[in-house]
């Protein structure tokens, strides 16, 4: 086991022990599944440390069984009428109406979805800032709040963990607490069963893509697709969560409402970074789509995939940091490379 830190329970001990055991046999994935149905939102320190580390090693042991062609059809995909947000309340989410959603107008608003734990996501959001703090300080003081995940120098690298924490994010795979806590409530809420279903096979989320963030008022923004830097022929859904209300007082997301069926041109049109969109390319393929700037509730959720043009939203009459989470899920096949794989 690579922590010293003890389990609090004989079951949570025995359990870690058999996943141990699994996983030094070359069975990762059982050893996953099996710390999971055990432990996966106890709160245990030793758990979450392990499980953390288990969703990276069970990847290899994934099979590929997915769709044989991606987009998948979608029945009742309508491109005509006004370029819109779409969007739900989220009693009404399910795989098809989301892939119709975001294959109509490339993305889908679900009102409320984590209305109920927004105030503890915030929290834990502060938490780990402060323990990343403390351990950068001291690093004896490393916990499950704020504890890396244990890569070699290649993977490490391909995470940006400076780029990510000098932009006012974090990311979840180093607080192995929060990561637990997200795919717990994530599941709850039926996310897992969506996600699985979208993607036809078990997700796997991006650890570089999976963000705690606290967005200051000074971020430097520009308008992208993530599969520009993703590479072609991945299958991704992303799912964007508000923690606070933001898009009025605190930077929003600024969005092209319609789908766009291949990454568009980057690095013109008064973009500031090569892999970026400048605003006057915004203006020429999206002629009819002028960009809108929804205003989120706290526990709204945006879904999109990696064609989805977008940007934060940033201007001088906001004057509160804006709390979010992003978590980026693909399918095990076709899965982009460079991209450090948690299995859910």
């Amino acid at each position: 086991m690579s922590t010293s830190t003890e389990p609090t329970t004989p079951d949570l001990a025995d359990a870690l022990a058999a996943a141990d055991a699994l996983a030094a046999s070359g069975r990762s994935l059982e050893a996953l599944d099996l710390l999971q149905a055990a432990g996966a939102g106890s709160g245990d320190e030793a758990v979450e440390i392990r499980l953390a580390e288990l969703r990276y090693a069970a990847f290899a042991d994934l099979p590929r069984t997915g769709f044989d062609r991606w987009p998948v059809d979608a029945p009742g995909v309508d491109r005509s009428g006004p370029p819109v947000v779409l969007e739900i309340p989220a009693a009404e989410l399910t795989a098809d109406v989301a892939r119709r959603s975001i294959q109509s107008r490339g993305s889908l608003l679900v009102r409320g979805l984590f209305r109920e734990h927004t105030a503890r996501f915030v929290d834990a959001v502060e938490a780990t800032f402060a323990s990343r703090s403390a351990v950068a300080a001291d690093p004896s003081r490393a916990s499950s709040w704020w504890r890396n995940l244990p890569l070699s120098g290649p993977e490490a690298k391909s995470l940006g963990r400076y780029w990510v924490n000098g932009s006012g994010g974090m990311l979840a795979c180093d607080s192995p607490r929060t990561l637990d806590m997200l795919f717990e409530t994530y599941t709850s809420l039926g996310l897992r069963d969506v996600v699985a279903e979208y993607l036809g096979e078990r997700p796997v989320l991006s650890a570089n893509k999976c963000t705690l963030r606290r967005v200051p008022l000074d971020s430097n923004t520009d308008w992208h697709q993530d599969g520009a830097f993703l590479g072609s022929g991945i299958r991704a859904l992303n799912i964007w969560i508000a923690l606070t209300d933001c898009g009025v007082d605190s930077p929003g997301m600024d969005l092209v409402p319609r789908r766009f069926d291949a990454v568009v041109e980057t690095g013109t049109g008064g973009a500031i970074f090569d892999w970026a969109v400048g605003p006057d390319t915004v203006t020429a393929v999206a002629p009819d789509a002028p960009p809108v700037r929804p205003e989120f509730k706290a526990g709204d959720a945006l879904l999109f995939d990696d064609l989805y043009l977008h940007r934060t939203a940033v201007d001088p009459s906001m004057v509160r940091p804006r709390y979010a989470i992003e978590s980026w899920f693909f399918a095990p096949t076709d899965y982009p490379e460079g991209q450090v794989p948690l299995v859910w």
